[in-house]
């Protein structure tokens, strides 16, 4: 299944970005855009963390290396969240005795 593509002159024009913002979180390796049909563009996944990036850069002037920080907290904070829910579900499935913690002693 191909994923959509949306154009970044389309996205700059209705968000007001520029074009050099966008190349320059591509250099930081915070989004990845792609060539097609002689256009730039990213894919749909990437929207909603380019829309953040531009909130955090034009309504709040955090600069590039700010939203990189940032990004990589909400990242491992996603991660976090995810383990957790796996270790909840784990919970779920095994309750555990009160043996269980006298085991370890």
């Amino acid at each position: 299944m191909k994923e959509e593509l949306i154009l970044l002159s389309d996205y700059c024009f209705r968000s007001s970005a520029e074009p050099d913002f966008i190349a320059r979180l591509e250099e930081e390796g915070l989004i990845e855009t792609v060539m097609h049909n002689h256009d730039r563009c990213i894919y749909q996944s990437q929207l909603a963390d380019l829309e953040l990036f531009t909130r955090l850069y034009y309504d709040l002037s955090i600069n590039i290396e700010g939203i990189d920080v940032i990004h990589n907290l909400l990242t491992k904070m996603r991660n976090m969240e995810q383990e957790l829910a796996i270790l909840r579900r784990r919970l779920d499935a095994e309750p555990l005795c009160p043996e269980d913690f006298f085991d370890e002693w």
